[in-house]
């Protein structure tokens, strides 16, 4: 089942089902009550509607060094556990909508990944009963000013410009997470690839190790880490996050347009 949030052309949103080349409206968030969601009787061709974000999180929570691979890559020891950090909801983008490059950055990177959404709050849980709380799985760019982390010890500035979380373009809810290919394009070339089976920490880990130290609400989005291929983005750039069995997130990239403060 792929779930989604859509905006019509008169500036309506909604959660919608899609099937097939149609999007039918739900009811209800599919959050808000276990099962599978009741559509309305309204149904608009995916051709004429814009996908948005397809969750609302509370908070997005961000896992470092999760790749074997990438972690080599980056020159760092294995994580005895995982390195979390957060990304202000307000990072949030929609698919096709552009990642906007801030003037305070002169190395943003691109960093494909496969994220999770929540279905049920979430309090220290195993790994086994974690299963359960996920509603399904999405793509996720962890967009990162590269010279900003190196620079500082905490990732939030970093990771936390407007547009720099870019995912979607739905929630998978019927997919196994543990042996998925991950790719990352730029400009049509591949710049990432990897398996979900080379994390060091799986995802049902991740949601246990996270919820003993905070719960996760319905919607909340985890990101599971990045595998090798890292690299920088530049305006005009268009790209591109596929995931096996969900589909494939593209961004282009622009420079932030700055504007001057209003005075009233």
């Amino acid at each position: 089942m792929r779930v989604c949030r859509f905006e019509t052309n008169e500036g309506r949103q909604a959660h919608g089902l899609i099937e097939g080349d149609e999007v039918a409206a739900l009811e209800e968030m599919p959050f808000a009550a276990p099962g599978i969601p009741r559509p309305l009787h309204e149904r608009l061709p995916l051709s004429q509607v814009r996908l948005l974000a397809p969750a609302l999180p509370s908070k997005i929570v961000g896992v470092g060094l999760n790749y074997r691979a990438h972690a080599e890559e980056m020159r760092k020891p294995l994580p005895a556990q995982p390195l979390i950090f957060l990304k202000p909801p307000s990072a949030l983008l929609d698919p096709e909508r552009a990642i906007a490059l801030p003037p305070e950055s002169g190395e943003v990177h691109f960093e494909s990944e496969l994220a999770l959404v929540i279905g049920r709050e979430t309090r220290r849980v195993t790994p086994r009963e974690a299963r359960a709380c996920i509603f399904g799985y999405t793509c996720f760019n962890d967009v990162t000013a590269r010279d900003i982390q190196r620079a500082e010890t905490q990732y939030t500035r970093a990771k936390g410009f407007d547009t720099f979380a870019p995912f979607g373009p739905w929630i998978e809810t019927e997919l196994d997470p543990t042996h998925l290919s991950i790719e990352g394009r730029l400009d049509g070339t591949v710049r990432q690839r990897g398996n979900t089976s080379d994390m060091i920490f799986d995802v049902f880990e991740l949601v246990s190790f996270i919820s003993r130290g905070m719960t996760l609400m319905p919607g909340d989005v985890i990101t599971t880490g990045t595998p090798p291929g890292v690299g920088p983005l530049a305006p005009g750039n268009l790209f591109e996050v596929e995931v096996e069995g969900i589909g494939c997130l593209r961004n282009r990239v622009e420079r932030e347009v700055l504007t001057s403060p209003r005075h009233d």
